[in-house]
C-alpha cells in the first residue's frame, strides 16, 4: 500500500539498459532520455566528467587521466561502477523534472535484460540499480519488453514471434499467455557488425578503424540486399594506413559493406531458424500465418526485413519506431501492475 502511494508522486521509471544506448521512460511523461551508454570518468579522482553523447564523443580521444567507458558489454554489465555512476546521473536527470511533490520518493525501476543472462548478472543490474537510488526494481527480458512496447498479443493463446536486434545481443522469443515459450540469446548484433566493418577494413586495405567510424559506415550503406544504383552510394572511410602508419581514406561500396556483414547476419538468421524448429506445434501455425516483427536498432539495415523473409518462408515486418519498443514495453508494464507480475523475472 505504501509503495502504490509513493508512486504517486515519484518519477517511476521503465529503462532500457542497453550496450549501444540507454533509453528511460518517466511514468506519465513519455520517453525522455535517449543517450549513449557512454561514461568519462577521470582516472584518478574517479569524478564522472561526462555521460552519455559527450562521453561517447570522447572515445578513443581521452587524455591519459581521462577514461571514456562503455559499462555494458553483450547486454550486461562489465564494468558495475561505472554502469552504477552512469545509472545515477539518469536518476537524476529525471528528478530535476520539475514535480508538485517537494520531495520526490526514490523511483520503481523497471529494467529489461537480455534473456541469456545469469542469476549473478542479473543481481549486478538490480544491486547497481538499487545503489544509485532505486526504491524498487523489477527485471524483465528484453524480448518479452520488445513485444509489449510493439503492441504485439502477447496475452493471448497464440504463438507472437519478437527478435530484438540491439547492440550487444539478438533476442529471439515465441510468445503466448505472457511467457516465452522458446528463447535464443546471442552475443552477435549491432556491435559485432561494427567489428566486421573494422576487420573488412583491415584485412582488404590495411586499414585500422576505430568501432565509431565503423558505426558511421554501417548507419551510412549497411544493407543486406542489392540496392539499384548501389555504386552511387559510395561512402569514404577514413583510418590509418597499417603499413606506413600515415592517415587514408579509401571509398567503400554498399556491395562490400554487404559482403562484410554476411557471415553475421547469417548467424542470426541461423539462430531464428533454431527458434522455430523448436516451436510446439500448436503455435507453428500462428509464426507462418502472422510471421516475426523486428525489433532494435540493428533491425533498421537496410533490406533485413526482406532478407529474412525470404530465408525464413514467412513474413517479416519491422515494429513501428523500433529503437524504443523495449522502453516503451517497460514503460507500459509500469502503468500495469497485473502486467507486471506476469512477466517480471525478479
Amino acid at each position: 500500500m505504501i509503495n502504490k502511494i509513493l508512486s504517486y508522486f515519484s518519477h517511476d521509471i521503465g529503462m532500457d539498459l542497453g550496450t549501444a544506448n540507454v533509453l528511460i521512460y518517466v511514468k506519465g511523461k513519455g520517453i525522455l532520455i535517449r543517450e549513449p551508454s557512454v561514461v568519462a570518468i577521470h582516472k584518478k579522482t574517479k569524478e564522472v566528467l561526462a555521460v552519455g553523447s559527450e562521453a561517447k564523443r570522447m572515445l578513443g580521444k581521452t587524455p591519459m587521466n581521462i577514461n571514456a567507458i562503455r559499462p555494458l558489454r553483450h547486454g550486461v554489465i562489465s564494468d558495475f561502477s561505472a554502469a552504477e555512476k552512469m545509472i545515477l546521473y539518469f536518476i537524476r536527470l529525471v528528478h530535476s523534472i520539475p514535480s508538485k511533490f517537494p520531495k520526490i520518493p526514490k523511483p520503481r525501476i523497471v529494467i529489461g535484460v537480455p534473456s541469456g543472462v545469469t542469476s549473478v548478472e542479473r543481481k549486478a543490474v538490480i544491486d547497481a540499480a538499487r545503489n544509485a537510488g532505486a526504491r524498487e526494481v523489477f527485471l524483465i527480458e528484453e524480448p518479452m519488453a520488445a513485444a509489449i512496447g510493439a503492441e504485439l498479443p502477447i496475452t493471448e493463446p497464440r504463438g507472437t514471434m519478437i527478435v530484438d536486434m540491439g547492440g550487444g545481443t539478438c533476442e529471439i522469443a515465441i510468445i503466448s499467455l505472457s511467457g516465452i515459450v522458446v528463447n535464443k540469446s546471442i552475443r552477435v548484433a549491432g556491435d559485432e557488425l561494427d567489428m566486421d566493418i573494422v576487420n573488412y577494413a583491415k584485412n582488404k586495405y590495411n586499414l585500422l578503424l576505430g568501432e565509431r567510424s565503423a558505426e558511421e559506415i554501417k548507419l551510412a550503406v549497411g544493407n543486406v540486399v542489392e540496392i539499384e544504383d548501389e555504386e552511387k552510394y559510395k561512402y569514404v572511410m577514413r583510418g590509418r594506413d597499417l603499413k606506413s602508419g600515415l592517415p587514408r581514406s579509401i571509398e567503400i561500396s554498399p556491395a562490400e559493406v554487404r559482403d562484410a556483414l554476411k557471415n553475421s547476419i547469417y548467424m542470426i538468421i541461423g539462430s531464428i531458424k533454431d527458434a522455430i524448429e523448436e516451436t510446439p506445434a500448436e503455435l507453428m501455425s500462428d509464426i507462418v500465418r502472422d510471421g516475426l516483427v523486428l525489433a532494435g536498432g540493428t533491425s533498421q539495415l537496410r533490406g533485413l526485413d526482406r532478407l529474412m523473409s525470404q530465408e525464413l518462408k514467412i513474413p517479416v515486418r519491422v515494429a513501428k519506431d523500433p529503437v524504443t519498443c523495449v522502453v516503451r514495453g517497460c514503460g507500459k508494464v509500469l502503468d500495469d501492475e497485473a502486467l507486471l507480475h506476469k512477466v517480471k523475472i525478479s
